[in-house]
């Protein structure tokens, strides 16, 4: 299925192709499940599936959500052949909490900052399109206020994220916050969340809460 793309698929000095491998299989020893990405082929993404028609980075594999594993064999298996870039599912390990540069960077001063400490702080990667991503403990939804701001997006089951070092069109995918700072450990939802509030709060962003005052959600304790 790859005879006909392999080709155009970047060429990858040997060395970044190690590195994809080897920070793939780091992922999935910390327990994050790993997919393998379609191939970056000059300015658009090729999986070798016969008629994809998405040219954007993608997941390689057709059944990707039931085929993302922590197993490190079977990831590095994935890694030695094709310079795959590296899909991290979302829902499972971590939730996603999406923001623009702006944002991005006013939520991280924040957190560095927060009295909370650890509770709040967390692995963040930035894309080079400008996009911001807060890893959080997975499974709470956006608060009220969030839901309909355009440029905050929550990725949750269903969803992926490419992670460092994936090379994208415009560049490469980066850590601000690398998952060794963070000594793996997610921070709580919530608590990134009133942190972006505050942020928008800040820009002069007016939100809403569809719900009583005084019966906002509240942080969930760390296990």
């Amino acid at each position: 299925m790859w005879g006909t793309v392999g080709p155009h698929v970047a060429r990858l000095s040997p060395l970044e192709r190690v590195r994809l491998r080897r920070v793939a299989v780091r992922y999935a020893l910390h327990g994050w499940a790993v997919t393998p990405g379609a191939c970056l082929a000059r300015s658009r993404f090729v999986c070798g599936r016969a008629g994809c028609p998405t040219v954007g980075c993608h997941p390689a594999l057709e059944d990707w959500e039931h085929a993302a594993s922590v197993d490190p064999a079977r990831v590095a298996t994935w890694w030695r052949s094709r310079p795959h870039g590296v899909l991290l599912p979302t829902g499972r390990s971590f939730d996603v909490l999406e923001i623009p540069a702006h944002l991005g960077r006013m939520v991280l001063d924040a957190v560095r900052a927060h009295p909370v400490g650890p509770g709040v702080r967390g692995p963040v990667l930035v894309t080079p399109t400008g996009r911001w991503m807060f890893l959080v403990r997975p499974g709470d939804p956006l608060r009220p206020e969030l839901e309909h701001c355009f440029d905050v997006v929550l990725h949750g089951r269903g969803s992926w994220i490419a992670a460092p070092p994936t090379r994208l069109p415009e560049g490469q995918v980066r850590w601000a916050v690398a998952p060794e700072q963070a000594r793996w450990q997610l921070p709580d939802a919530y608590l990134v969340q009133n942190t972006l509030v505050e942020a928008l709060r800040a820009t002069g962003v007016t939100l809403t809460s569809a719900l009583v005052p005084g019966h906002l959600p509240l942080p969930r304790r760390g296990h």
